[in-house]
């Protein structure tokens, strides 16, 4: 027969305690705090119009009516340059109003009062031009790397290749606020070409077949539209293709236009 001391049976008393202390709190844990993940966007491709194999895509957009693209100068298309131009949807060709001189790589632009904005890649330097005589009017600086330009009928809106979306002043293109762009995992690297459509941000996503949907005004992203189908379509049309880049509203039209670099094809599509 064993006979505990009291300070034997407390000290038992107290690990009985702890132990059933333990098991209520190994309940697994409540998922209510979790972000879910930005719901897919459905879309329908109501047109397809002939793309320039040789335009390697990094500005997109739709000013008055006209199609306007903007180019860089990889190494695979080295003889077409870093332009400026006006599209042919009838027949893709482009007629280039601005030329770059061969050691700047062109990237985005975007047209707000009246002038042209366009950036370079790691030039660190942008350009600003009539939109009417595409005469230059200035240059300017920024830091980092340029991708795209879009603008909300105030502010220009840059993306640099992080997650970071940067509101510049037209007339002083002085960085004003940075939002970041994030989901329910967090940060989104690789903001690519950018479009502003009835109040909302579109980005093409660089090296992935998506599209997201952007607040602009928190970052956060609503939704995403998987262009997956399209990009497969245009692998087997032209094996030279690269990234889809390049998203393109008609305010008076509401139609949208998507591409890519060195696409054969550019789409009208709904989402």
């Amino acid at each position: 027969m064993i006979i505990m001391k009291p300070l034997a049976l407390v000290s038992l008393f107290c690990v009985l305690i702890s132990c059933n202390s333990n098991d209520v709190n190994d309940n697994p844990p409540s998922n209510e705090n979790i972000n879910p993940p930005p719901p897919l966007i459905s879309y329908t491709v109501l047109n397809s119009y002939p793309h320039d194999t040789l335009s390697f895509t990094e500005g997109f957009l739709v000013y008055d009516g006209k199609l306007y693209e903007s180019t860089g100068s990889p190494e695979n298309t080295p003889n077409n340059g870093s332009w400026i131009g006006i599209i042919d949807l009838k027949t893709g060709k482009a007629d280039k109003k601005v030329k770059l001189k061969k050691d700047l790589f062109g990237e985005g632009i975007s047209i707000l009062n009246g002038k042209i904005y366009q950036l370079t890649y790691q030039n660190r330097i942008g350009f600003v031009y009539d939109a009417t005589t595409f005469k230059k009017i200035k240059e300017f600086n920024y830091n980092g790397e340029g991708w795209s330009l879009t603008n909300d009928g105030t502010n220009l809106i840059m993306s640099d290749g992080t997650n970071k979306l940067k509101y510049l002043d037209p007339e002083t293109l002085r960085v004003l606020k940075i939002v970041g762009v994030e989901d329910n995992n967090g940060p989104v690297a690789n903001i690519n070409e950018l479009e502003y459509i009835n109040g909302i941000l579109y980005a093409n996503v660089w090296l992935s077949n998506y599209i997201l949907k952007i607040d602009p005004s928190s970052g956060k992203v609503l939704g995403k539209l998987d262009f997956s189908t399209v990009i497969n379509e245009v692998e087997i049309k032209y094996p030279g293709s690269n990234e889809m880049n390049g998203i393109a509203y008609d305010a008076k039209t509401n139609k949208i236009y998507i591409t890519g670099k060195l696409w054969p094809t550019i789409y009208e599509v709904k989402f």
